[in-house]
């Protein structure tokens, strides 16, 4: 018999669904059917009867999940006791991320994952230009970039969209129509240094014409200005979210979206530290309505 089997059993008898087996397990129905079947076959008995309302467990099935469940709870015994010290979350943990990123999403939900991670010690580098994953400057990084390296873990875990925002202030004594949204309005633009940037180029490439109010260097510069209402400006959507007073002048899905990228290195995949910290920024980006995608 093969022992893993038993885990598939035991989700069949409490779902009574092939179908919500294979939600929770991540494989296919067919999978779980083929395990079932495996198993049923190795104890040379039937263990379900499928009715259209769901599968049922026979008397045999019934002895099976008494043992099965034995099993089980040795298992997380075994699991609880082997974690409880090397494996407890906790020492330091290097989060590479950009200063925005950083600033609007990351920082302000740090209280909340102090609260559950009291042992965990995170430092927050933001000059990611200088980090080197390679290098093991940082244990993990949230990246608008995606890393070329191989020895890497890199997974997708959302989108950030952008568009063009102004304040309701300034939008109101600037009407203009929907065709020409710019028309009569100035621009907050990045100095030339930082035109390789996606907000400076999808301006330069959109409304290169458009009249520019002020010249910044940050992405916080930007957003001071455009609450103050002297102009327009591209800004990440979870950013601008956060301010009342603004609104959208060109939405998000006539400007662009910037893929989120979560970068661990793989020897540090069992590290309980870095998986806390991982799956933390998973659920931050989630809440923060950024679009969860696993493509």
């Amino acid at each position: 018999m093969d022992w893993n089997d038993l885990r598939f059993f035991l989700t069949v008898a409490r779902t009574q669904s092939l179908t919500k087996t294979a939600a929770a397990l991540r494989v296919s129905q067919s999978t779980v059917a083929r395990r079932i079947n495996a198993l049923e076959g190795s104890l040379k008995t039937r263990l379900f009867v499928h009715h259209q309302t769901g599968y049922f467990l026979t008397d045999a099935g019934q002895d099976v999940l008494h043992y099965a469940e034995e099993v089980e709870g040795k298992i997380l015994a075994l699991e609880s006791h082997i974690s409880g010290t090397d494996m407890r979350p906790a020492g330091k943990v290097r989060l590479a991320t950009a200063m925005t990123l950083a600033s609007h999403l990351i920082i302000p939900a740090l209280p909340r994952f102090n609260a559950r991670y009291p042992d965990i010690v995170l430092e927050v580098i933001t000059g990611i230009n200088t980090v080197s994953m390679s290098r093991h400057d940082a244990d993990i990084a949230l990246r608008l970039v995606r890393p070329e390296q191989q020895s890497l873990k890199i997974r997708k875990v959302g989108r950030i969209d952008s568009a063009v925002y102004g304040s309701k202030t300034y939008l109101e004594r600037h009407p203009a129509p929907d065709d020409l949204p710019l028309q009569g309005r100035g621009v907050i633009t990045w100095e030339p240094a930082y035109g390789h940037l996606p907000s400076a180029r999808w301006l330069a490439e959109n409304y290169p014409n458009a009249p520019s109010v002020m010249v910044t260097t940050s992405l916080v510069a930007q957003l001071a200005a455009v609450k103050a209402g002297l102009g327009l400006a591209v800004l990440p959507g979870f950013i601008a979210a956060q301010e009342s007073e603004l609104r959208i002048a060109i939405p998000a899905d006539c400007v662009f979206s910037e893929d989120l990228w979560l970068v661990t290195h793989a020897e540090l995949t069992a590290s309980a530290r870095v998986r806390a910290v991982a799956d933390f920024l998973v659920e931050i980006v989630a809440e923060a309505g950024l679009r969860l995608s696993s493509r």
